[in-house]
């Protein structure tokens, strides 16, 4: 991918070409955070460690005890953990919160927990095990968990682990693996299949698939505004992606995104005759000279910096660098690169409650991007 300095023009939103932003630390403190969210209209920030420990930084401070530990029950290989965190949409009063994590076993837990008459403790008695998907190797893992604004559980799962793709799960309507899931977490116990999913007549598929063909999506979010879907898939041999399916288009509903029959935008497996009839082609893929494993972000929704309204940030793992496009009737338009937001291993973002965007490290670094001078 070019990346387009955008110097001295803009948009219809005002977009200076010379903004300026910097990073401003809100807590050095944590280790290995790996995502970061709130409860609907709570100020304080939940950060999640891959150990298996949610912290809370409240006022500026990263409070000593850890809102959940669950460490004991968590593997920590290299792409296992405590790797999502989503809380309930009626948090507020049912005071329900959902977790990504792998197990002892290595294998993925979708589970709902509460919190303790202490709003800054949770129970970790009171696991509830949502949904459970045996992984075949250890990494692959996905690990993002998002509710969209009707309430819908949306999960992440990568294809199952090794390398190719072994057990051609991407393309296979009968696993969970390789896809992005929705259930509905309020009707039924443990959860019910929306009848509005796309493969809930499909014999021999599964109903909770609401899109499949991933790799390993590792990090994925809805647009606050126009409820568009972003995927970041962390690609194989070459090239990294992330795709976009707009509100209007059923943000990915049915989609297949590809793998492993292509790796973004390329053929994978030539011998399968590679025909891309219906496959979703990636919004943005960049090569693994600009690094290896992409890190998905969010639409800035905030106040803070009108300028950015409606600009998509990510990031790599291995480059360190951070980008921004934006994404206007289906064309990436304004692609850039932030050299001032470089903060080394970007493991994920998050937004505050105000929309706010936050970028985590592995090296146990939370910041705020804000307006530079």
């Amino acid at each position: 991918m070019t990346v387009l300095a955008v110097l001295g023009c803009s948009d219809s939103t005002g977009t200076p070409g010379d903004l300026s932003l910097a990073l401003e630390t809100v807590s050095s403190d944590l280790v290995f955070p790996v995502d970061f969210t709130t409860p609907p209209g709570d100020p304080r920030l939940f950060v999640a460690e891959k150990g298996g420990r949610i912290r809370i930084i409240e006022n500026g401070s990263l409070l000593p005890q850890p809102f959940l530990d669950i460490s004991d029950r968590v593997s920590t290989g290299e792409e296992q953990g405590l790797l999502g965190l989503a809380f309930d949409p009626e948090y507020a009063t049912n005071g329900r919160f959902v977790v990504n994590y792998t197990d002892l076993a290595g294998d993925t837990r979708i589970a709902a927990f509460r919190v303790s008459a202490d709003a800054a403790v949770a129970d970790p008695a009171s696991e509830e095990l949502i949904l459970g998907v045996d992984q075949p190797f250890a990494n692959h893992n996905g690990g993002q968990i998002a509710f969209d604004q009707d309430g819908f559980l949306y999960i992440a799962l990568g294809d199952g682990g090794s390398r190719g793709d072994p057990e051609s799960n991407g393309q296979s309507l009968a696993t969970l693996l390789g896809k992005v899931l929705r259930i509905d977490i309020h009707n039924g116990t443990p959860y019910t299949i929306p009848s509005d999913n796309p493969f809930t007549m499909f014999g021999g598929a599964r109903g909770e698939i609401w899109s499949y063909g991933l790799r390993n999506p590792w990090r994925f979010s809805f647009d606050r505004i126009t409820r568009d879907l972003y995927i970041g898939d962390v690609g194989q041999n070459r090239l990294e992606e992330i795709n976009v399916t707009p509100d209007a288009d059923g943000r990915g509903r049915g989609a297949n995104y590809g793998w492993d029959l292509m790796e973004a935008d390329e053929c994978f497996e030539p011998s399968s005759g590679c025909d891309r009839d219906g496959l979703e082609v990636p919004a943005i893929r960049y090569t693994h000279d600009d690094g290896c494993s992409v890190t998905g972000g969010y639409v800035y929704r905030g106040s803070a910096i009108a300028a950015l309204q409606g600009m998509y940030f990510y990031s790599d793992f291995c480059g360190g660098w951070v980008r921004s496009f934006r994404f206007v009737n289906g064309e990436v338009t304004e692609e850039r690169e932030w050299p001032a937001l470089a903060a080394g291993s970007v493991t994920s973002f998050g937004l505050d409650t105000n929309g706010e965007l936050y970028i985590l490290t592995a090296g146990g670094t939370v910041y705020r991007i804000v307006e530079g001078t």
